[in-house]
């Protein structure tokens, strides 16, 4: 088998390869990869294909990432909730995976990691496995009032009932404007839970690259003149994905988030959507996850495969490290500018 690699952005074959294939999505389009090479100088995408008659059979997007502090590694793909290696079978993810081997050495990268939902040829032996995250999705055909009964009725229905009684006004987010008091509300949302946040000009080129095209949607909540709550959604092929969620705590009483997120299940209902996402959750995270269980969701395991094997231990157990736990504190405690300004340095390194 014929392997190549290929630059997305400038070969037409690629995009209608991610939309031809099964397990072709968002984070695997040509705009994911200008994204994030335009909000992170230390990424660098390397798109391996298997061609067959100058048509593309099989592909493994990888990203070069670099760190003096984590070390150079490839990650495929950095910053993603669902990516699986485009493949119909073993053998061809297998073969692909020998050629992340041979790019690895000539690269010099210390590590590999493959992001899968559905792992098929990724039992690999040089590979170690950690089932650190979930994900959480509804399926969109049955009709919305049966899908709206399945809720939580005290901690979900009740809490869409009150927001649509208050004055929240649910609106769409076109300008640069709106998507910056989104970006304000994310940043202190994130201090909050302490987490840091990516950087502005990442919001910035996803919605540079994707909005144009329909695939990125931004809800607001607003209350009077004030913007209290905001998701991001991304949307593609048959599933809608809820990537990213913002809002005011001192509103938490007239319950924004809630409200958004069913805006947003109707929406994705009425306008022929199958699935809505609501995103990957570490299995630390049990109010997250217990939020997310109480919409009558479905949840999967997201495995997660490194090399050395080695990693796969240490990546599963970080979030659960005292150091993971006081830098958690320190954001929290932190003033607001200082966190930010961590947030750019640290995802100067992440993937």
């Amino acid at each position: 088998m014929p392997l190549i690699q290929i630059d997305p952005e400038t070969d037409p074959r690629w995009d209608r390869f991610v939309e031809e294939h099964p397990k072709g999505l968002f984070y695997h389009l040509s705009g994911w990869k200008k994204v994030l090479e335009q909000s992170f100088r230390h990424q660098k995408g390397y798109y391996l294909c298997i061609t067959e008659d100058d048509s593309i059979r099989a592909a493994l997007p990888v990203f070069e990432v670099k760190s003096w502090i984590l070390g150079n590694r490839l990650v495929s793909i950095p910053f993603t909730t669902l990516c699986d290696p485009l493949t119909s079978s073993i053998e061809e993810c297998r073969f692909l995976l020998d050629g992340v081997f041979n790019l690895s050495d000539r690269l010099k990268t210390s590590s590999i990691e493959i992001r899968s939902l559905s792992p098929c040829g990724l039992s690999d032996d040089r590979f170690g496995r950690t089932d650190a995250y979930v994900h959480h999705y509804i399926d969109l055909k049955s009709p919305i009032d049966q899908i709206r009964k399945n809720f939580h009725r005290t901690c979900v229905r009740q809490r869409i009932d009150r927001a649509l009684s208050s004055d929240l006004k649910i609106r769409e987010g076109e300008s640069i404007e709106d998507l910056r008091r989104f970006f304000s509300l994310y940043l202190t949302t994130r201090k909050r839970n302490g987490v840091l946040a990516q950087p502005w000009r990442f919001f910035q080129a996803m919605r540079n690259t994707f909005q144009p095209g329909g695939l990125f949607k931004l809800l607001l909540a607003d209350h009077g003149d004030k913007t209290v709550g905001g998701i991001i959604l991304l949307k593609y092929k048959n599933r809608v994905s809820v990537e990213f969620a913002a809002s005011d705590d001192n509103y938490s009483n007239i319950s924004p988030n809630h409200l958004l997120f069913w805006a947003a299940i109707v929406l994705s209902c009425s306008d022929g959507y199958e699935i809505f996402d609501f995103g990957r959750t570490s299995l630390c995270n049990r109010s997250l996850i217990a939020f997310k269980d109480r919409w009558a969701t479905k949840r999967v395991s997201l495995p997660q495969f490194f090399y050395p094997k080695e990693l796969s231990s240490k990546s599963a157990g970080f979030r659960q490290t005292a150091k993971y736990r006081l830098f958690s504190r320190l954001i929290i405690k932190s003033p607001y500018f200082t966190t930010r300004w961590i947030g750019e340095f640290c995802y100067g390194h992440m993937g």
